[in-house]
Order: structure tokens, then C-alpha cells, then sequence
């Protein structure tokens, strides 16, 4: 299928952001008096909402799942923003695609405000025509409300023109909700066994094979 516009997540898909993300999740935990055992668990935050992750792992209230958030943010907006890098060979695919003249967007679970000032600093924003995340009030942050508000920003296109890449079963779910194509990439934070019930339209190992499905 040829494919005209095409959606990326952020973390884990463009960049991978452990380190911005890890470290500002352990900044947030330790301002609330609770002990991390196991750092491996952290991987865990890289792709779904901060709200969702932070209620599932640790079991916080809704009060303390936002203190949480604020002091995720305190750090992450000074520091973790830029503790992170482009995948490699994810420049050059973007910059084959605009190329072909395919519309190019982002749709991530991060606020765009944080989604759009890392795509500026590694000049990645330069090949979207449209950046969308969820919302600093909490609002938006369902990755399938976060595409819908892409499509929108899009004009609508024929959504058999559209597909949804990412690493997490939610950019899956997401996709499917909003009735399109999606790619899972398994060089990101995901896995074959997370996708288990989601049917991904396809799945890629590295970026080599993202490139000879979206250039056919």
C-alpha cells in the first residue's frame, strides 16, 4: 500500500528517551518518599501517559499520581527534554519521505509543548507538517484521541491514505480506533508479546525495514 500521510510516536519511534524519562520518573518517586527496587521497571513510563504508568506501577492516588507528574515535569523541562537522541537512520527516512512528498506528522502521549521543543533541538520539525500531543492539563492524553486530532489538523484525509507508526501497544490501539493502518517497531520500547492481541497491520525489527515498507 502506498501510504500518503504518515504518523510517528515520539519516544521510542524518532528518539529513544530512557534516560530524560528514567531519571525524571526517579526524581518524582524520590520527592514521594518511595523506594525503587527495581530501576528496570522505569522502561516502563517510555511510551503510555505518565498518568496511566504512574497509577498502574505504583499504585498512587489521583493526588498523588498529579504530585507526581509536577515533579516529573520540574525536571524533565530542565533536563530530561535533552537527555535523549535520534535513532539512527531516522533523519535520513524523514528526509526520503518529504522527499516523495509524503505528509509527515507526529502524534505522541507527550504534551506537544515537550514533543515540539525536543523535534527543535534535533531539527527533526522541519519534516512534519503537524505535531499533536496531550494536553498539560491532563486532557488528550489517549493516544487514539491524540491521532484523531492529527487526522483533523490534517483535513481529514481518506484513512485508507494513513499510517500510524509506534512502539507501544497503545500507538496500536490508537490506530486501530481511529479505523487506520498502523506499524509496530520492535526496535523501540515494545515487543512482539505486548502487541499479542493487537494485530499490528505490520511489524519491523529496525528502521532498514520501515524504510522498504513506507518507500515500497
Amino acid at each position: 500500500m502506498n501510504y500518503q500521510y504518515i504518523l510517528f510516536d515520539l519516544d521510542g519511534t524518532l528518539t529513544d528517551p530512557k534516560v530524560g524519562i528514567t531519571k525524571s520518573v526517579a526524581y518524582a518517586l524520590e520527592k514521594l518518599n518511595i523506594e525503587i527496587v527495581d530501576y528496570s521497571k522505569l522502561d516502563f513510563f517510555i511510551g503510555p501517559p505518565l498518568q496511566e504508568s504512574f497509577q498502574a506501577y505504583y499504585d498512587l492516588t489521583e493526588q498523588q499520581v498529579n504530585e507526581a507528574i509536577g515533579y516529573y515535569r520540574e525536571r524533565f523541562q530542565q533536563h530530561g527534554l535533552y537527555e535523549n537522541e535520534v535513532y539512527p537512520g531516522i533523519e535520513t527516512l524523514l528526509e526520503t519521505l518529504k522527499k516523495k512528498e509524503k505528509t509527515l506528522a507526529v502524534a505522541t502521549s507527550k504534551p506537544t509543548i515537550f514533543a515540539e521543543k525536543i523535534l527543535q533541538h534535533f531539527k527533526l520539525d522541519q519534516y512534519f507538517e503537524v505535531i499533536v500531543g496531550s494536553n498539560l492539563d491532563g486532557t488528550r492524553i489517549a493516544k487514539a484521541d491524540v491521532i484523531h486530532e492529527v487526522l483533523l489538523q490534517l483535513s481529514s484525509p481518506d484513512k485508507s491514505e494513513v499510517i500510524m507508526i509506534g512502539d507501544r501497544k497503545h500507538d496500536l490501539i490508537g490506530a486501530k480506533k481511529e479505523g487506520i493502518a498502523n506499524i509496530g517497531v520492535l526496535y523501540g520500547y515494545g515487543s512482539k508479546e505486548e502487541w499479542a492481541l493487537e494485530e499490528p497491520t505490520y511489524i519491523v525489527n529496525n528502521i532498514e525495514e520501515l524504510d522498504s515498507i513506507l518507500n515500497n
